[in-house]
């Protein structure tokens, strides 16, 4: 573990992040199941989605950071576009490959939930694709509990994904 010197600095994100999240998104893209996007995606592309985001209220973006380098963001998203889910919150993590299990993904989830100890959300849920026993254990640390599991319901790159869904009350 690292000490709390080391530890990165965790913040609202920024605009100008967005090449930096944009990289470690792609990463997962290309090599991974843990986002059902196929294709990599630019700064443009996600523009859009960061403007769901606010420094106050329910659906936050936070970053870690060790000086100008983003080591990774935590998401707090809405989870539907209906009122009846104006409550609920899909939570989100990336971390850039270099830097995963170093209690960076621990310290997001921590700023992110303590920024939402004060805002209207009373649960938020996670859909993790299987196998991510790295989420999981992240997930579970934090409270969230197994809700259920979609099996084989989407499908990348000639495989069939489950998602395992959590989900935790604030």
């Amino acid at each position: 573990m690292p000490t709390l010197a080391a530890m990165p600095t965790i913040r609202p994100a920024r605009k100008a992040d967005l090449p930096q999240l944009v990289q470690t998104y792609n990463h997962y893209i290309e090599h991974t199941i843990v986002t059902f996007d196929t294709d990599p995606v630019s700064v443009e592309d996600r523009v859009a989605w960061f403007e769901t985001f606010a420094e106050t209220g329910p659906h936050r973006l936070l970053v870690a950071c060790k000086g100008e380098q983003v080591l990774g963001c935590a998401s707090s998203a809405p989870y539907r576009t209906h009122a009846a889910f104006g409550r609920t919150v899909e939570f989100g993590i990336y971390l850039d490959p270099a830097v995963r299990a170093r209690g960076i993904g621990s310290a997001l989830y921590a700023s992110l939930i303590d920024a939402l100890r004060a805002e209207p959300v009373h649960v938020a849920v996670a859909g993790i694709a299987l196998p991510n026993e790295a989420s999981v254990a992240l997930h579970r640390k934090f409270g969230f509990t197994e809700v259920g599991v979609f099996e084989e319901y989407a499908c990348k790159r000639a495989a069939y994904i489950s998602s395992l869904w959590m989900q935790r009350r604030l």
